[in-house]
């Protein structure tokens, strides 16, 4: 024979129920903090309900919050914050010609980019760091019956840092609606490489050919007083016959963005350099552009080309020819599963 040492309690009154404050998850799953400020109007007029798990729902919210600071061992990630989909992998020392510079890999749990999804990741480099951010693989942005999604990398670097942010390309599916932003804030006495690829559907899938809805990307530059140094903007939208505006694919299924922003060398001797590092990928197919960016902040470079392989190859060899000139060290060979 057993004994309850429970009673039933008396019922409280509605009234006196204590009403949360707070939404589940804190301010962080507040759409203020995951949503943004504004969206383009070429993604804008996807919004509505949708048939599967709306934004906001539990994995639908992804966010990722990375902080690195220096220390006597070098740089190392000292702060850290990560809610499904997006995580990471520890970050790894394989550079032999810089053993304090940390690699990290950001990566997703889930199948792609779905509708309805909100992502946003924020990146803080100290004073005096040093460090290479990328992707554990592409990143697909799946087809989309209703709604849009939102993908939002926020990039603060500090006093006398390095930091090269080169995630792996983005593909676009049929039917796809995306908005992709990117804000950088640094000062001049930081260096930093940063570069996107936008990838127009399965090209091995001969029907998968800028059949994707709308895409719009905005990569931001700003001082810590938050004057403005560059804005670059795309927007495509094929279902409406369009692959321009202030984007102009010229008929090619590659794009991919390099910008290079330092004080470490002069904008002419940067521009020159990547000149002569790209030269040579013209024979493959690839079409490239280099342009120096207001106030003499740093160089931009945008590629076109029909094949990730080719462009791929010409976006690396740019990264390798500044990583020379900014450090005076060889690039490793990123690893990749």
């Amino acid at each position: 024979m057993t004994t309850s040492l429970l009673r039933e309690r008396d019922p409280v009154p509605s009234s006196t129920v204590p009403v949360p404050t707070t939404r589940y998850g804190g301010p962080r799953l507040d759409p203020a903090y995951y949503e943004p400020d504004r969206v383009p109007d070429i993604i804008e007029r996807y919004a509505g309900p949708i048939d599967t798990l709306p934004p906001g729902s539990p994995g639908k919210v992804g966010l990722l919050e990375l902080e690195f600071g220096r220390t006597p061992r070098g740089t190392e990630l000292v702060q850290h914050y990560q809610k499904a989909p997006l995580q990471i992998m520890r970050p790894l020392y394989y550079d032999p010609a810089r053993p304090d510079m940390p690699y990290t890999y950001l990566m997703s749990t889930g199948a792609g980019v779905m509708q309805g999804d909100r992502l946003r990741t924020d990146l803080v480099f100290g004073p005096g760091t040093s460090a290479h951010v990328t992707t554990s693989a592409w990143t697909k942005v799946l087809r989309m019956h209703h709604d849009y999604a939102v993908a939002q990398v926020n990039i603060s670097v500090g006093e006398d840092a390095f930091l090269e942010y080169l995630p792996d390309p983005v593909i676009l599916f049929a039917e796809a609606r995306l908005y992709q932003r990117t804000r950088l804030t640094l000062p001049p006495s930081a260096s930093v490489v940063v570069g996107e690829t936008l990838v127009a559907g399965r090209l091995a899938h001969h029907d998968e050919r800028h059949l994707y809805s709308a895409l719009a990307a905005d990569f931001e530059v700003c001082r810590p007083d938050g004057t403005v140094v560059a804005l670059d903007r795309v927007r495509l939208t094929p279902a409406d016959g369009a692959t321009g505006d202030l984007a102009v694919l010229d008929d090619h299924d590659v794009l991919s963005m390099l910008y290079v922003l330092t004080s470490q060398a002069s904008v002419a001797e940067v521009t020159e350099l990547l000149h002569s590092a790209l030269a040579p990928s013209t024979t493959g197919g690839v079409i490239f552009g280099v342009s120096a960016l207001p106030d003499d902040a740093g160089v931009w470079v945008r590629l076109l080309g029909d094949d990730t392989r080719s462009v791929g190859a010409a976006m690396t060899l740019a990264w390798q020819s500044v990583r020379r000139l900014l450090t005076g060290g060889t690039a490793p060979t990123i690893r990749k599963t």
